[in-house]
């Protein structure tokens, strides 16, 4: 499944893959060169992730209830952690450089199914 995000009345990404059942949420980005046929990964439901056996780095995004942004990382590097967030019910992950500088923790996301 895909799905559009959108924020501020701006698309973020037209293409975005779904893992929401237990393979698809245990791979995720792992052991993958790169991200073909899509923008990121949303996670679902998620509220921390790492990045053991990632090839690149990720911005990552938190998102809460009502698709709020509760926390984002930037360059998330490699063989890393993040703390659990527990308001997170979701979390979008990105290549490196590609999250917007204007998005902020605490906009609203608006998710699509394509």
């Amino acid at each position: 499944m895909k799905v559009q995000i959108n924020y501020n009345n701006k698309t973020l990404s037209p293409n975005i893959l779904v893992a929401d059942d237990f393979s698809s949420r245990l791979i995720g980005l792992m052991f993958k060169k790169e991200l073909k046929g899509a923008d990121g990964l949303l996670i679902d439901p998620c509220n921390s992730i790492h990045t053991f056996f990632m090839r690149y780095s990720l911005d990552i995004v938190f998102i809460g209830k009502g698709n709020k942004i509760v926390k984002i990382i930037r360059d998330l590097k490699p063989w890393r952690m993040t703390w659990i967030y527990f308001y997170s019910h979701k979390v979008l992950e990105l290549p490196a450089g590609k999250l917007p500088l204007d998005l902020k923790e605490g906009d609203i996301l608006e998710v699509k199914d394509v």
